[in-house]
């Protein structure tokens, strides 16, 4: 029988290469019990990386060779396998992904064509890919590309984004894929069980509700509070498709049970329900170096820590599910488009996104219960800022008047040192009032602009983190909720003046332990008028908060309205640490505990600028079967 033409001492120098490769490939995990050694470990992994594909190119010319010779003699070529399995490396690009996640490697005892029937759980597959399989840079690291946007920046910023809590928060995901098909699956989230003391009654549970901390007419100023609960356990899961060596589609979904129905109660049995935190497709494109968004997601202000990519958002570790008091965020729809420049380096994004108003409308009465407010003068003037919910939106929640999406833009830089960023928005407050029989629309152009900047002191090890946004019309954007705007004699929106910032300090003394501390703010201005010995608006001078330091019942308090206490400013100061004890194959198990004092400050008026304050003391146990 004629011996094929092609050389026997290629194919067998490639495939000793690639046992090397492949022994050397599982070295980032092992690098976990040496956190000094993982930066180097990395590169190790990518020089690693570009062997393999080297080498795949080579051998899948090799096997295009073998199939022309069996196809001369009259063989064949068969290819099976399991459509699913599960590898440890998730993909990660730090982890020594291989080109073909789910075939196993043909036995020399194995028939021709045969593989293992049984999906594959850790460790790392076979680098010999299917006929027409063509690996590509894209192909390798389009799987986590959140992983490889951190490591190519490379901007010295924090440990790895998946293990600490802020991360978590933003929606980091497990280390794990499974693959279905040509679809793989990521799945995140973590199992919560959280619970605090404070010193006030609030019952908002470990969501600081900042507007409701009682005053001392209350009798919730002299009371504290234990509550405990699981409610913000969280879910997560990512579909991610190759569509080509360059185009990847993805869809992201998570939830938690921070919702409360009708029927919840804490009597008997707790029934917090689902509710979406975040839901979104992107579409992202590495030869034109093009990410684009579409659904719920962290708002394009919220800072980040590296680029302008979904799940890097830099949010603190604490464990208050409202974050920290002047903390930028919400969850929104939004239109998002980013483009990059200089391998990553530098990011712009646009975005259009879901507008809400906040209204204050302190000396207003109400003149209906569908968002509408009497306006001085005859008592037919009203102003109508909004609606209550219909059909599927709950009949108790008012949903603001609006015209148009808000529009943010944003430029984010990574040098070799750190994350900087500056962003900017426009907001559309409108509203419509009646007055003597004559309707007129009004709307307002709201604005802000602020950055963020994120200084990695000791390379990750030590970092300090800066943010903040100042403008008029924007309150809503801060974690204490303040207004966005009253109203003015004839209806029209108001906008008031909003600032917030938060700093804080971030520690890794060790692959287990995080240690913070932070200082937040948010501060809002006032907007008011008199007319006909009544005052309305948001912090006039002449509003009556001669009650606000003598104890009644809220009943009385209501009735006689002496304690208008319109917030200034919100101020918390907070320190916490976690430890991750447990972390292994099977997911990892942590422990953290958090300080907070918060002081709001009000608007003077008749009786003077009363204060009030909260401290608290949180607990939480998280255990992450992913991570």
């Amino acid at each position: 029988m004629r011996i094929p033409s092609f050389s026997i001492t290629r194919p067998v120098r490639f495939a000793r290469a690639l046992m090397v490769c492949s022994v050397l490939a599982p070295l980032p995990a092992w690098a976990d019990e040496d956190p000094e050694s993982l930066d180097i470990m990395e590169r190790q992994m990518e020089q690693l990386q570009q062997q393999q594909m080297a080498l795949q190119k080579s051998l899948q010319a090799m096997r295009q060779q073998i199939i022309q010779h069996r196809a001369q003699m009259g063989g064949t070529a068969t290819h099976g396998g399991h459509p699913l399995a599960v590898t440890g490396s998730g993909g990660h690009v730090h982890g020594g992904w291989t080109p073909v996640e789910g075939h196993t490697p043909a036995s020399s005892q194995m028939a021709e064509g045969e593989h293992m029937a049984r999906p594959r759980i850790g460790g790392h597959s076979d680098p010999v890919s299917e006929l027409g399989d063509q690996p590509t840079y894209e192909s390798v690291v389009a799987h986590r590309e959140e992983d490889l946007i951190s490591h190519m920046a490379n901007n010295n910023v924090g440990p790895h984004n998946r293990e600490t809590v802020g991360a978590q928060s933003a929606g980091a995901l497990g280390s794990k894929v499974f693959h279905l098909g040509p679809v793989s699956i990521i799945l995140g989230g973590f199992f919560d069980a959280a619970a605090l003391v404070e010193n006030r009654q609030v019952s908002s549970g470990i969501f600081n509700y900042w507007n409701a901390i009682p005053f001392r007419n209350s009798s919730n100023f002299h009371t504290t509070n234990f509550n405990g609960d699981a409610r913000y356990s969280r879910f997560s899961l990512m579909a991610r498709g190759q569509l080509n060596p360059h185009l990847t589609v993805a869809g992201f979904v998570e939830t938690d049970f921070g919702a409360s129905a009708e029927t919840t109660n804490p009597y008997e049995s707790n029934s917090y329900v689902p509710r979406l935190r975040q839901a979104y497709l992107t579409l992202d494109d590495s030869r034109a170096d093009m990410h684009f968004l579409i659904g719920q997601a962290w708002t394009m202000l919220t800072p980040d820590r590296v680029g302008i990519v979904p799940r890097q958002e830099s949010l603190p570790e604490t464990i208050e599910s409202s974050i920290l008091a002047g903390q930028t965020w919400s969850r929104q729809w939004q239109l998002r488009v980013v483009k990059d420049f200089m391998h990553h380096r530098v990011w712009t994004g646009f975005s259009i996104e879901n507008p809400a108003t906040i209204y204050d409308t302190t000396g207003f009465s109400t003149a209906g219960d569908n968002g509408e407010y009497a306006l001085p003068g005859n008592g037919s003037n009203y102003a109508k800022v909004g609606s209550n919910g219909v059909g599927l939106s709950s009949n108790t929640t008012n949903y603001s008047n609006e015209i148009a999406p808000d529009i943010i833009g944003k430029v984010a830089w990574d040098p070799t040192w750190g994350h900087y960023e500056i962003e900017g928005l426009l907001h559309f407050p409108h509203d419509r009032s009646v007055i003597n029989g004559v309707g007129e629309n009004h709307t307002a152009i709201a604005w802000g602009a602020g950055g963020s900047m994120i200084l990695p002191i000791i390379p990750h090890r030590l970092e300090v983190r800066l943010a903040g946004l100042a403008g008029r019309g924007i309150g809503r954007y801060g974690s204490v909720l303040l207004p966005d705007a009253t109203l003015r004699a004839n209806g029209a929106p108001a906008l008031l003046s909003s600032a917030q910032t938060t700093a804080g300090v971030i520690a890794h003394p060790n692959k287990v332990i995080d240690v913070y501390g932070y200082f937040g703010m948010q501060r809002s201005g006032r907007s008011y008028f008199d007319s006909n010995g009544q005052t309305y608006g948001y912090g006039n001078p002449m509003a009556n908060n001669t009650g606000c330091e003598t104890e009644t019942s809220d009943a009385v308090s209501a009735t006689l309205n002496n304690c208008t206490a319109n917030i200034r400013s919100v101020e918390e100061f907070t320190i916490g640490a976690w430890y991750r004890f447990i972390h292994g194959q099977y997911g990892t198990v942590q422990a953290g505990t958090q300080l907070a004092y918060s002081r709001v400050h009000t608007w003077g008026g008749m009786g003077g600028a009363p204060t009030t304050s909260l401290s608290e003391i949180f607990f939480d146990f998280r255990y992450l079967p992913f991570q």
